[in-house]
């Protein structure tokens, strides 16, 4: 199978109130290339301010994968998502927020071209699942020829109530094979 890689930047999750032009000062973006697969993301993606006890919830923006394999058939792939840690400062127990405690959900297909069956991995925030292991975002099940998808991911951070205010920096990874 073909891998390719790519981060959502910075997910900033801020814990105390930031005037509402505030931007990330960290930006991450790496993609790995294979030829006749890709998927873009956002580099960097701001959530805004939640309380310690609280919910934050806010889309990634859009995620494309597109398939440029031409006739050969069957252009199968599936995209996977998982997150990392959110950590403010250097870290510790107050200032950590699991992957656990990220869900996720794909959403419906947003855009798409070509031809094929494409299966989100959670249509809704019903479905929603946490990112403390690699999960399906979405998969095409059947068809040929080039195509490209496109979906709007949102996430949920349930913010333990013992962090610490502060900025929170995490990387979601999608990848396609």
């Amino acid at each position: 199978m073909r891998l390719v890689a790519a981060l959502v930047g910075v997910i900033v999750i801020l814990m105390s109130p930031a005037p509402a032009d505030a931007a990330p000062t960290h930006r991450t973006f790496q993609v790995a290339r294979t030829p006749g697969v890709d998927i873009t993301v956002p580099a960097a993606v701001n959530l805004g301010a939640g309380l310690a006890g609280g919910t934050l919830t806010g889309q990634l923006g859009p995620v494309q994968v597109t398939d440029f394999r031409g006739p050969v058939n069957p252009n199968l792939w599936v995209s996977t998502v998982s997150a990392s840690v959110f950590v403010a400062g250097a870290g510790g127990p107050q200032r950590t927020i699991a992957s656990d405690r990220v869900s996720y959900w794909s959403g419906p297909v947003v855009r798409s071209s070509g031809g094929g069956v494409l299966v989100p991995g959670q249509p809704t925030a019903a479905q929603a699942v946490t990112l403390a292991v690699a999960r399906e975002a979405f998969r095409k099940t059947a068809g040929n020829g080039n195509n490209t998808v496109q979906w709007a991911p949102t996430i949920r951070v349930a913010i333990p109530a013992g962090v610490v205010a502060g900025t929170y920096r995490g990387t979601v990874t999608h990848s396609v094979a």
